[in-house]
């Protein structure tokens, strides 16, 4: 899994880089204007700088709270606590693509800036939503397969091996030496070889953060380019409290699948920083920048409509439905009924902050 997380991790950043280079082509190439009302760049500015604090702070604590669940136990994935936080967090996710992300995708690619042909014939924000569901499900399909096959066959490898020392394949004193060299070098193969449910964690959490990525560079870059006061003020608030209860979400993730301290490390950075990053690009390029542009609504609505797909998909069937179905909820009806809980108070929260962001 070395290799996997080394190869996340540069797809991670082809993936950011792709999505930094949207503003290019965004300039303004039609009439449709971007005009703000209430246009102030002198008073925009430091509520942009405020804004990358805050949510950059906001998301890194989210993030890292489950992970601390190691140091104060508990929240940590072996207590009902923390079903109860991964199950209010899945509800924060799935509002996001519903209520957040997915009407921004019909908005953008029904806009009137765009030809009625052929954007305004068809739902085209609710098909890349739908491709994205499916595409997430076969690579989740896949790559757990991949996984799952390839470490049945390295132990199957080692159990043979050890097999054959133990068969006397290897005479006197050699053979029990290399008998006990070789239970110290794999023992550790029989516990580093994933199981089948540490291996879908790690492409639950790794999948779900790249949705996550996607929504958050696009908001980041349309509040940096604002230059309304009115428009920001709000936004301010409102996503440094998504990134918070989103960042819960993906943290608890990350807590279950186990990765090293490196691969942790770098996931977090990635989700604590893309939305800062975004809002700092939008600044720079904001006198250029129209998101009302063709092109810009086109991406942008595309995009958004995949990362809903994905967050739905990802909150759905990863994250909600094997909880609710793990046999240490199915059989305690307290944690049931508080999980059910905490799963409508998160999503009933998310929708509410859609009034101001």
């Amino acid at each position: 899994m070395k290799s996997s997380s080394s190869s996340s991790s540069f797809i991670f950043i082809f993936f950011m880089a792709s999505l930094l280079l949207l503003p290019l082509f965004a300039h303004a190439d039609c009439d449709c204007s971007s005009d703000e009302e209430g246009r102030d760049k002198s008073k925009a500015r430091p509520l942009k700088i405020i804004a990358v604090f805050s949510i950059l702070v906001a998301g890194a604590i989210g993030v890292c709270l489950p992970i601390l669940g190691k140091w104060i136990p508990a929240i940590s994935p072996d207590k009902d606590v923390f079903f109860i936080i991964k199950a209010f967090a899945a509800g924060v996710i799935l509002a996001t693509g519903f209520i957040h992300i997915l009407p921004d995708g019909f908005d953008n690619l029904t806009s009137p800036c765009l030809k009625d042909n052929p954007w305004h014939n068809f739902p085209f924000a609710g098909l890349a939503a739908m491709v994205a569901a499916i595409g997430t499900l076969m690579v989740d399909t896949m790559a757990s397969s991949y996984y799952t096959r390839s470490s049945v066959r390295n132990v199957a490898l080692a159990t043979d091996e050890m097999k054959t020392v133990e068969d006397g394949t290897v005479a006197g004193d050699m053979h029990a030496h290399t008998h006990a060299t070789h239970g110290h070098s794999h023992g550790p193969a029989f516990s580093d070889h994933l199981s089948s449910d540490l291996i879908r964690h790690r492409i639950i959490s790794q999948v779900l953060e790249m949705g996550i990525v996607v929504h958050s560079v696009i908001i980041g870059i349309s509040l940096g380019a604002s230059e309304s006061p009115s428009t920001i003020r709000p936004l301010v608030a409102a996503l440094s409290f998504h990134q918070f209860f989103e960042g819960m979400g993906l943290g608890g993730c990350i807590v279950q699948a186990k990765f090293k301290v490196r691969s942790m490390a770098t996931m977090v950075l990635f989700f604590s920083l893309t939305t800062p990053v975004g809002i700092a690009v939008g600044i720079g390029i904001s006198s250029v920048y129209n998101e009302n542009s063709p092109t810009a609504l086109i991406v942008e609505g595309l995009l958004n409509s995949a990362a809903a797909g994905i967050l739905i998909y990802m909150a759905l069937v990863d994250l909600l439905a094997a909880d609710f179905m793990n046999p240490r909820v199915q059989s305690k009806l307290k944690l049931q009924i508080g999980i059910n809980i905490s799963l409508l108070i998160g999503a009933g929260l998310m929708s509410l902050l859609a009034k101001w962001a």
